[in-house]
């Protein structure tokens, strides 16, 4: 069973990835069912699966049918409902419905199939959970705490990308988590040296006493909360 998935989720990468361009793309999200590169997208999802399930030496050819027809319909309503404020919800929906297609088939193909308890379990729920807690709701965290301190900071004398900050953090707080569970805390040693190096120009350059402490009171606040909650993952996963 993993062999077929593997082999379904490889064409499925390499056709929506690896040989498709963003020209393409572009062109068919202004052209939508009319667009040529539409029909050879599909046509080379079509050729990757079929030809992965022959080095796979697999009986279930048949499956290459419903995997071209699902990939259409599910591009095609995509093309059609996306405009610029869903296009990056629709992105992560459309990847979730072609690979949920494909476990599917893999399911009717093979008694073999990954029980739903082997994903969804307490110990992959409390993960999700403490990542969530440590990512975005350490945010929401964060700007309670530092809320006070917001009038201070010259904001029109520091812009930065829209929303930038917030991403940043997100990310910076997923790695310090994924260190800790994994127990590579010289790993973090360096994150916090990385960001200390790309830091020091800026605060260099502002001369703003309050800036530097604010920044630093919201650099220790995301590493220790990330921190926190991988700790709290480690010592509950323990009991569990």
């Amino acid at each position: 069973m993993l062999g077929l998935f593997t082999a379904l989720l490889l064409a499925h990468v390499l056709g929506d990835f690896v040989f498709q361009s963003s020209k393409w793309v572009t062109h068919k999200e202004a052209n939508k069912q009319k667009s040529k590169y539409l029909y050879i997208h599909i046509a080379i999802h079509g050729v990757c699966t079929l030809g992965l399930l022959l080095l796979l030496q697999s009986s279930f050819l048949w499956i290459t049918i419903p995997i071209v027809i699902s990939h259409y319909l599910i591009d095609l309503g995509k093309l059609h409902i996306q405009n610029k404020s869903n296009a990056k919800i629709l992105f992560f929906v459309d990847q979730a419905l072609h690979i949920a297609i494909l476990y599917l088939l893999v399911i009717i193909c093979t008694e073999l199939a990954i029980p739903l308890t082997d994903i969804i379990n307490p110990n992959n729920m409390l993960l999700a959970t403490l990542t969530l807690m440590a990512t975005v709701v350490s945010s929401i965290i964060m700007r309670v705490l530092l809320q006070n301190w917001d009038k201070d900071i010259d904001k029109e004398n520091n812009k930065s990308l829209q929303s930038a900050g917030k991403f940043i953090g997100i990310l910076e707080r997923l790695l310090v988590f994924t260190f800790v569970i994994l127990n590579q805390w010289s790993a973090i040693g360096l994150l916090i040296a990385a960001k200390s190096a790309f830091r020091f120009g800026d605060l260099s350059e502002a001369k703003n006493r309050k800036l530097t402490e604010y920044m630093l009171i919201g650099t220790l606040l995301s590493f220790g909360l990330a921190m926190v909650f991988g700790i709290l993952y480690i010592k509950l996963k323990e009991i569990n």
